[in-house]
């Protein structure tokens, strides 16, 4: 039996308007993302994407979308995000892009370097505080932005060690 290798792509909604995050769902940001590829590199190009492509997580207040395709059409994936321009839900269009954070062979990894992504923009928030309430709510945020233990040995599903390339 032949095992797929796939990648993740960890992304962020961003937004002008904070209605956005909150309204969006996964199946919105799927189709988003099928149509840009579609649009970018065509019936190929789509139907490389689609064969395992699916959004595995997404957060909709902090806008962070995890999308998993095969490895061999990740690089399609990537230069197709690019030209997501708005998001439909909801029978109404709001106007984001998606930014890439970083691609990744597993799922953990993806969650590591969310959280070093998470802890630096919580130092430049830090550093930009004016109150010594701000600050401590900040320093209490920092400080519990880590990965336990626990959640450690309950994320493994995805992750079964093997080579990433």
């Amino acid at each position: 039996m032949v095992r797929f290798k796939n990648r993740y792509v960890l992304c962020e909604v961003v937004s002008e308007d904070p209605r956005c995050r909150q309204c969006i769902e996964d199946r919105a940001v799927g189709l988003a993302v099928r149509d840009a590829i579609g649009r970018v590199h065509g019936d190929f190009g789509l139907a490389c994407c689609s064969i395992s492509f699916t959004v595995k997580y997404l957060n909709a207040y902090t806008g962070t979308v995890l999308l998993r395709c095969r490895k061999d059409s990740y690089r399609l994936l990537c230069s197709a995000l690019p030209f997501v321009r708005q998001l439909e839900s909801r029978n109404q269009r709001y106007p984001c892009f998606l930014n890439t954070l970083h691609v990744g062979g597993t799922i953990r990894t993806c969650q590591k370097f969310l959280i070093e992504y998470n802890r630096r923009q919580l130092l430049m928030l830090l550093q930009s505080c004016t109150s010594e309430e701000e600050r401590r709510c900040v320093q209490k945020s920092l400080l519990s932005c880590s990965l336990t233990e626990e959640q450690c040995l309950s994320g493994n599903e995805d992750d079964d060690g093997t080579d990433t390339d």
